[in-house]
């Protein structure tokens, strides 16, 4: 059992923010960063069974910034 789940978190083009976990295949996405989170929660509930459920979520947020040269 992992006592964590890091996830990494980017803005996406379709939606406003979209959740990808390292070393499992959980993806989702929202609006917002708080609904995300809220879906984030959900996405691990699903994932795991209650026994084997990580204590602790980690969000990674990646952040793109374009400037001009």
């Amino acid at each position: 059992m992992d006592s964590e789940i890091i996830f990494i978190i980017e803005e996406s083009q379709e939606t406003g923010y979209e959740a990808r976990a390292l070393d499992h295949s959980i993806f989702t996405e929202a609006d917002t960063v708080e609904e995300l989170k809220i879906m984030i929660k959900d996405a691990v509930q699903c994932h795991f069974d209650p026994n084997e459920m990580p204590k602790i979520i980690r969000l990674h947020y990646i952040k793109e910034e374009i400037m001009a040269a």
